[in-house]
């Protein structure tokens, strides 16, 4: 049995490109190639919205489940009416990364999510959103600094600083007290889900991070660590711990396996 373990990460829809190409899953590169550099083994999993039984097959191969970054969470997975500030959002992407999430966290797999990943990690376990954090919320930074043709932004930049509980795994990973992070979204952390502890907040009290209580890996940050690997050890190190986790689970269920084949 190879010791290199097997990552879900679910994709996103594309809508069809008239005369082109038809309706469409994607995934962006970046992320698959943060998770080969630590010697996992890619799975991009197919939004097969009410298909239980297939996702659930795909699930039980798996080693551990990444969660990237994407279009909004739909408000409607916590029990509220989309607001005008509310973008496009992918119903079909919540389902699927919603049963994964809450199957991880049932099973103890471990469980990473970036950006829109720790969002929807706390919407699985009862939390809610800041549907738009500069029009919901009083007092907030800039946090939409997503680059485009009219400005200068880069995915790789530095906007803002993060303070991380001492005392959390996240804290432990990193290395420091404050690091400085890079920031692309609109929508954050309102209320914290069930058995979840924030580990990071951004200069305005943002929540940036979060963790499970239930021992497994379970760590979400709101920034793209997977645009700083090649420039920060730490950041580097929350891929390597993660998978390095699943491949410690891979090897706990090998004796299973091969009992029930």
């Amino acid at each position: 049995m190879s010791d290199q373990p097997i990552i879900g990460t679910a994709t996103q829809t594309l809508e069809p490109i008239p005369g082109q190409t038809p309706m469409c899953w994607i995934m962006g590169q970046r992320y698959i190639k943060s998770l080969v550099q630590e010697g996992a083994v890619p799975w991009p999993i197919p939004l097969l919205m009410d298909d239980e039984a297939t996702l659930r097959a795909i699930y039980d191969r798996l080693d551990g489940v990444f969660l990237t970054g994407g279009v909004d969470v739909d408000p409607s997975f916590y029990e509220e009416n989309k607001a005008p500030e509310c973008g496009r959002t992918d119903l079909p992407r919540d389902w699927t990364e919603i049963r994964l999430i809450r199957w991880c966290i049932a099973d103890h797999k471990p469980l990473f999510g970036v950006c829109r990943g720790v969002q929807v990690i706390n919407v699985a376990v009862g939390g809610t959103l800041f549907q738009d954090v500069q029009a919901h919320r009083l007092g907030s930074i800039k946090h939409d600094y997503f680059p485009n043709p009219e400005n200068s932004f880069t995915r790789d930049m530095l906007i803002h600083k993060v303070r991380v509980d001492p005392s959390t795994r996240l804290a432990g990973l990193l290395g420091a007290a404050e690091v400085e992070v890079n920031s692309m979204h609109h929508q954050g952390i309102k209320e914290l889900g069930q058995n979840l502890v924030a580990s990071a907040w951004s200069p305005d009290g943002l929540i940036e991070g979060l963790e499970g209580t239930n021992g497994s890996f379970l760590l979400g940050v709101q920034w793209h660590p997977e645009e700083l690997t090649e420039s920060s050890p730490p950041m580097r190190r929350l891929f390597a711990e993660f998978i390095d986790a699943a491949r410690q689970y891979r090897r706990q269920k090998a004796p299973i396996d091969l009992a029930a084949g």
